[in-house]
């Protein structure tokens, strides 16, 4: 892949947003704005307060759920070109945004709580990037056991949603819901995973776990 055709930007549409990307971000799919849509299912059962996405990209899925639920919008990606495009996507849609550019236990401080949170974390595995050699590895690459990045985005998560606060992340597998689970469990701070509808399959996309947080103290630090 040349240099110029990585920096071409393209425009994908998400639900009637019009989002602009290029070859160094992880191309938007139509099919991730069903993570926005669930999460603003639970917007009226949680605390006030901006969403949080995690792992943002080109910041559509944040973006949706701030257009359904008329709520603020903090987003978080390590990586610039994916935060650059974030931003402009924000300004274009007409939502203000708050993106921020590092890795998602350093960009939040502590005390920083929010009631709805996304997290689009990589997943997969290091030696299954030759599955998808068009998508950037920095964007897919979940390190050897493909939880790396999962680890991160939960460990933020419980550091930073509100008591009663929702969190809807995307893995690859059954197997990395029950890893969701089990890292929860670890916690001890209150989680639990939702009683009814906590698993929604829609692979070959992926899988989406909800998880809430029972009533409590939130967790001090990160």
């Amino acid at each position: 892949m040349d240099d110029q055709h990585t920096l071409t930007t393209r425009r994908t549409d998400i639900d009637g947003l019009a989002i602009a990307w290029d070859a160094r971000v992880l191309e938007p799919r139509p099919w991730t704005a069903q993570q926005a849509a669930w999460l603003a299912e639970f917007a009226d059962d949680a605390p006030s307060g901006p969403i949080l996405e995690l792992c943002c990209g080109a910041g559509h899925i944040g973006l949706l759920a701030a257009r359904a639920t008329g709520r603020g919008l903090v987003q978080v990606d390590r990586d610039e070109a994916a935060t650059g495009y974030a931003l402009a996507n924000a300004a274009a849609a007409g939502i203000g945004a708050d993106v921020r550019c590092g890795d998602v236990a350093a960009a939040l401080a502590p005390g920083e709580v929010f009631g709805l949170v996304l997290a689009d974390p990589p997943w997969l595995r290091t030696d299954q990037l030759d599955r998808f050699p068009d998508d950037p590895t920095g964007a897919v690459d979940g390190g050897l056991d493909g939880l790396e990045a999962i680890r991160a985005v939960v460990a933020a998560a419980t550091a930073h949603t509100a008591p009663r606060g929702h969190l809807v992340v995307q893995v690859g597998t059954p197997d990395q819901v029950d890893a969701v689970r089990a890292l929860l469990a670890e916690q001890s701070n209150g989680w639990q995973v939702h009683p009814t509808d906590g698993v929604r399959d829609l692979r070959p996309g992926g899988v989406l776990v909800h998880v809430v947080r029972a009533a409590g103290p939130v967790p001090q630090g990160r």
